[in-house]
């Protein structure tokens, strides 16, 4: 049965709007009427717009699955001077914060629910939200769920499991940057039908586009004439990394421009307060890694430089995508050079996992777990004794669930403790015959300390046979009342494991094969980015043809193409060849500390700087010729450690 309500007036009731954008109508009714939905519009276009109002058109609750704080927290801030019922639930509350969050969702009080996608990891918020009647899911930043994305991120993998689990019956995707390829493997994985997808173009007339080839050496005297030329307007400088955000903000302050820089290596609330700064005005420019950005919806952003290469073209569309959403003209340069381009390729390699990673991978499965049986693994701790970075590890145990082998099956925290806060007569007042009783016995097994209570499922289990459901609901009740204070720790994934008809040996080929494809895919986009931006054709027109414009048909003659400046990288600087180093000396410190576990890929990354788990567990990081190459290609660098190692044996 189609909803009646009429969206016009609901629009201008709550928002304060004449008109929708173009896309939002089309969207809306089509969740409105019942159906899941897919919006694929430009940064800054109104895409939040489609699951506000949608929400306020639907019976119960929206709940909101968004990659990062910073999103959540700028939308929440924005329906709340709207008088929209909105919440967020993240790890910077205090426990009183959130169970008052979710006492008010049970009451249906809120109508927008917004949390991270890894918060779905916790058993304790599934358990809750579970009981919450939920009328509509929404996935912001939709492309992560894409394996062909910019972005992947493999706990995307599992909402489409979590929407049957939790009996959600319409999904809306929302996205900016997605190829053709990408919104079919989205619509695929939610069952969103193609007419219901809806991509209004990627083209900003506002926007001039023009990039600049450039050496290293000389972009920070163009871009501070550059800037002068502009004059003081608030804008963002992307760099790769961290310390060029640091050294970049230096250099320009040292030349009067007032810039601050932002990465993830800062304290929280120092990113808090710079955040807060260029958005009130006090900080016109902030030198950023992508750290900064997402959530960020400031109006008046006048210009956006990549000092470095961006990491794809989706990347540069959507942080191009910040500049002059108030449709006033907004500038948006990129200074190429080849060096950043090294560093881009580099951190692909590190990707990438050993063969032996792989190998270790499944032998730990083989023998923890028979043929259909359970097999519990601590991601943080898989990932030390394997050598695989934990996003590379995620992404191989979704390959495994791809190829049959594994089927997950939930998530729980191996430890819970907790301290007493009411004493036992304060308890014995609050639960009554046979609930006091199992509430005694919950706090009777578990092992003591001096303060901390560790709960002990075997022991209790023992002592009172009972669900482990209604244990942890007992726990989650008392700990919001605030007759205990409880803490969570050690995330244990669990998994069913299938038997394979193939051998360890054939298995680990083919899923190498695969991180292998995976990593010509990522070489092979960056050097699509660096051929884009080197083109003779209108760089509006190839970002329009990338993703799939249905607008924009001819030169947009107002980017630097057009006016005739197309942009040529200039050669590398000469390095020394690798031959005039002594291998033995530089690699003694990593040889030694990997010992029998040393390989050619191991000390190549140790010689680019690329950090990896046993990197960590073995302090490399520290030692001196860490990093010692990280100008050179990995490629290069691989073939020379092999040939030295040839020459060594």
């Amino acid at each position: 049965m189609r909803n009646t309500v009429n969206i016009d007036e609901v629009l201008f009731t709550f928002f304060g709007f004449h008109a929708f954008r173009e896309g939002q109508r089309e969207v809306i009714q089509t969740v409105v009427n019942g159906d899941s939905a897919a919006a694929i519009f430009p940064t800054g276009s109104g895409k939040s717009l489609c699951y506000q109002l949608s929400a306020l058109c639907l019976p119960h609750l929206t709940l909101v699955v968004s990659p990062l704080l910073a999103l959540m927290q700028d939308q929440l801030a924005f329906l709340n001077t709207k008088g929209i019922p909105a919440a967020c639930i993240d790890s910077t509350q205090s426990r009183e914060q959130v169970a008052e969050l979710m006492a008010a969702v049970q009451r249906q009080e809120i109508k927008i629910l917004m949390i991270s996608v890894e918060r779905l990891n916790n058993e304790r918020f599934r358990q809750f939200i579970s009981q919450v009647a939920i009328s509509l899911l929404v996935v912001d930043e939709a492309h992560c769920i894409s394996e062909w994305g910019h972005n992947f991120r493999p706990d995307y993998l599992k909402l489409p499991q979590y929407q049957h689990s939790l009996r959600i019956p319409q999904t809306l995707l929302l996205t900016a940057t997605a190829t053709e390829k990408v919104v079919a493997d989205m619509g695929n994985k939610f069952g969103i039908a193609p007419e219901n997808v809806c991509l209004t173009g990627t083209y900003r007339q506002n926007l001039n586009l023009s990039v600049k080839g450039i050496a290293a050496s000389e972009k920070l005297a163009y871009l501070y004439q550059w800037l002068s030329e502009l004059g003081k307007l608030s804008g963002i400088i992307y760099v790769t990394l961290q310390h060029t955000a640091e050294q970049v903000a230096r250099q320009l302050n040292a030349k009067g421009v007032n810039a601050v820089a932002y990465h993830a290596g800062l304290d929280s609330v120092v990113r808090e307060k710079i955040q807060s700064d260029f958005m009130s005005g006090r900080s016109p420019i902030i030198v950023a890694t992508i750290a900064f950005g997402m959530g960020v919806d400031k109006s008046d952003i006048r210009f956006v430089v990549h000092y470095d290469l961006p990491k794809s073209i989706e990347n540069y569309a959507q942080e191009i995508g910040r500049a002059g959403r108030d449709g006033q003209t907004a500038e948006c340069l990129v200074l190429a050079s080849g060096e950043n381009l090294t560093t881009l390729e580099n951190f692909v390699y590190a990707d990438t996992p050993e063969q032996s990673g792989i190998k270790a991978l499944l032998s730990e499965m083989k023998q923890d777990s028979g043929v259909d049986e359970l097999w519990e693994i601590m991601l943080n701790r898989l990932s030390t004794r394997t050598n695989i970075r934990p996003l590379s590890l995620k992404t191989l145990l979704v390959y495994l669930e791809i190829e049959g082998v594994i089927s997950p099956l939930y998530s729980y925290f191996a430890e819970y403790k907790y301290k007493l806060v009411a004493t036992k007569t304060q308890l014995e007042a609050c639960f009554k015959g046979e609930r006091f009783v199992f509430v005694n016995a919950i706090i009777d097994t578990s092992k003591q300390a001096k303060l901390w209570y560790t709960l002990d499922l075997t022991a209790l289990q023992q002592a009172y046979p009972c669900e482990r459901a209604r244990v942890l609901t007992a726990l989650d009740y008392m700990d919001n009342k605030g007759m205990i204070e409880l803490q969570t720790k050690q995330m244990m994934q669990v998994y069913q494991v299938h038997s394979f008809d193939v051998s360890i040996e054939v298995l680990c080929a083919r899923l190498f094969e695969k991180c292998h494809l995976k990593e010509q895919n990522e070489v092979a986009r960056i050097h699509e980015l660096v051929a884009f931006f080197c083109s003779d054709k209108c760089l509006n027109l190839q970002l329009a043809e990338y993703f799939s414009d249905p607008h924009l048909h001819q030169p947009c003659q107002h980017c630097c193409v057009c006016h005739g400046k197309v942009a040529v990288l200039p050669s590398l600087p000469d390095l020394p060849v690798l031959k005039s180093y002594d291998f033995s000396t530089m690699t003694f410190d990593a040889r030694t500390r990997l010992a029998e576990q040393s390989s050619a890929v191991l000390l190549s990354r140790y010689l680019c700087g690329l950090t990896t788990p046993i990197f960590t567990k073995h302090k490399l990081r520290a030692t001196s010729a860490f990093a010692s190459l990280e100008k050179y290609p990995f490629s290069q660098v691989l073939n020379w450690v092999n040939s030295e190692l040839v020459s060594m044996s």
